[in-house]
């Protein structure tokens, strides 16, 4: 009888946050595996996996584990609220903690399983200042001077938000490419656009930079709960309904904390072809 080989090839996690979702490879044990070409390659949803970002687990002095982020285009991304989410919750099942600390580009952070089994990551301070974000040159950034009166925010990565009278209507697929790449945003940038349901209630859709349209984005929401509380149109603490459900952004003073549900999808192994094809 023929004896089954051992899988070879690289592992990895499909999860997702509100239909938000990743690719995850842990490279703790090897050091890191990801490039551009990889990266792309998995991000196609008809050649290879599929996802909005990928995630890579590394060692870290000083903190649990580094995650870095990439985009399905193969560029880097600075921050993913989600994707921290995911794999806090997936270190943590590993690990028997509840509460982890992480370092990203973004610098550290912490993430907490709470009692009622939602993940919650603490994103830190919002970056306000026009160099921060960043932009291409000093402006209000709480007005920036583009179409539309759109808030500049900082999460670790760059994000525009328009506040419109009704989300659903917007035409995502031609204005979130248009301020993706508006001169303004010298590293691009994400693009918001929100409706205010409530003082406590903003509903939100997005266009990640790198990525396109996603069902969710958790820095975004948590952009989008610093620009509303900033215009005095919310509190410090609201409920973002995205097109994949719901998430909770509380603006503390330690930080923008988001709170919302993971899915762990299913495991896969990269094959040795692929991974030799796409380096």
């Amino acid at each position: 009888m023929n004896r089954i080989t051992p899988p070879r090839g690289l592992a990895f996690v499909k999860m997702h946050g509100l239909g938000n979702d990743f690719v995850v490879i842990d490279s703790r044990t090897r050091g890191a595996v990801v490039t551009p070409a990889l990266a792309r390659a998995l991000g196609d949803r008809h050649r290879g996996v599929g996802f909005d970002q990928l995630a890579e687990i590394r060692d870290a002095q000083g903190a649990d584990f580094t995650l870095d982020f990439w985009n399905a285009d193969g560029s880097r991304a600075g921050a993913c609220g989600n994707a921290t989410r995911c794999v806090s919750d997936l270190v943590m099942r590993q690990t028997g903690q509840a509460r982890i600390s992480l370092l990203t580009a973004r610098g550290s952070l912490s993430a907490l399983r709470r009692a009622d089994g939602l993940v919650s990551v603490n994103m830190g301070a919002p970056q306000l200042d026009w160099a921060e974000i960043p932009l291409s040159h000093a402006v209000d950034t709480l007005y920036l001077p583009l179409p539309g009166d759109p808030v500049g925010v900082g999460m670790g990565n760059p994000h525009c938000v328009f506040f419109v009278p009704n989300a659903e209507t917007v035409a995502l697929q031609t204005d979130g490419p248009r301020f993706e790449g508006d001169p303004l945003f010298p590293q691009k940038t994400n693009v918001e656009f929100v409706s205010v349901i409530a003082p406590d209630h903003l509903r939100m859709r997005v266009w990640e930079r790198g990525a396109g349209v996603t069902l969710a984005c958790g820095s975004g929401a948590c952009a989008v709960g610093v620009a509303a509380h900033l215009r005095g149109l919310t509190g410090r603490c609201v409920r973002v309904t995205v097109d994949g459900g719901e998430l909770e952004i509380d603006w503390r003073d330690d930080g923008v904390w988001m709170t919302g549900p993971v899915a762990h999808v299913f495991d896969g192994m990269l094959p040795p072809e692929f991974l030799a094809a796409n380096t």
